[in-house]
């Protein structure tokens, strides 16, 4: 149905409705760190370009101490976003940085590169999300690139209805966020409500997208979605975006993006196109070229 929401022009909007909720699995990665994989190996044909999402989150510094030593990636990026906590990336391109809370890390992997991932505490929380987004063909070569950003440098909006919304790729209305992406065009929202009254989210028609709930127990498109678990959102081609109505303090991240439409072949770290292609990043590995 239609739902009349304030957007700013009083335009009647349809919301996209929820197609599948998703419960994150547990699992270790890394040298032993705990966390939960929300966006699994089943939902990357539908999610298109989105290859995971992964949240950690604990208190508990065995959960997370010993952080993901050297490894290899091609192919795709990785979107590093802290809540709560330090992280220390070092790569053999000579990147290093710390991210902390509010951060953004965003690797671009391209034809290939080593990097470690180490907590930069030794107690407290620590709490943020790991996504990666797939590359097309033309660019799963291209040259690594790292870019860190801030928590000063992501713009956060305060709606007409007083909710919260970070603009870190994408954009919201006229706020664009300081990541932008040819071929997929990202959108990614982090939303912070901050009572009982809608918010209605635009979201490019011809996307993919999914909402993910870090805390609360808000309704998307009516439809009650519990903590730590994902809403695949349906493609609708007369939805301009999603109808979101929960209660103060609920916290959610809105994803979004162009699919691709290409083959996809994982093996671990590598996601290409063909198998051929995997075994030939698997030889660059062995021998020294990644």
């Amino acid at each position: 149905c239609k739902l009349n929401v304030k957007t700013g022009d009083d335009m009647s909007q349809l919301s996209r409705k929820t197609e599948h909720i998703v419960q994150g699995q547990p699992t270790r990665d890394g040298a032993g760190v705990n966390l939960v994989r929300v966006l699994t190996h089943q939902w990357q044909r539908r999610l298109d370009p989105f290859l995971m999402l992964d949240e950690f989150r604990s208190d508990d510094p065995n959960d997370y101490i010993a952080g993901f030593p050297e490894h290899p990636h091609r192919g795709f990026e990785t979107v590093t976003y802290m809540l709560a906590g330090q992280m220390r990336h070092q790569d053999n391109a000579g990147h290093e940085g710390v991210v902390g809370p509010g951060d953004v890390q965003w690797m671009t992997a391209g034809k290939g590169i080593l990097h470690s991932e180490t907590p930069e505490q030794v107690a407290g929380l620590m709490h943020g999300f790991q996504l990666w987004i797939n590359l097309p063909a033309k660019n799963k070569l291209t040259k690594p690139h790292y870019a860190e950003v801030p928590a000063v440098q992501i713009p956060m909006v305060t709606t007409e209805e007083g909710h919260q919304v970070k603009v870190i790729a994408g954009q919201w209305h006229e706020t664009v966020g300081p990541l932008q992406r040819p071929d997929t065009e990202p959108l990614y929202l982090d939303i912070q409500l901050t009572g009982e009254i809608p918010i209605f989210v635009p979201v490019p028609v011809s996307h993919n997208a999914l909402v993910y709930v870090v805390s609360g127990e808000p309704a998307i498109s009516g439809q009650r979605i519990t903590s730590r678990r994902m809403a695949v959102l349906e493609n609708n081609p007369q939805a301009t975006g999603v109808l979101i109505q929960g209660n103060a303090g609920d916290h959610l991240l809105v994803l979004s993006g162009q699919p691709l439409a290409e083959p996809i072949v994982q093996w671990g770290p590598f996601v290409m196109n063909s198998r051929e292609e995997i075994e030939q990043a698997i030889t660059d590995y062995q021998s020294g070229n990644i």
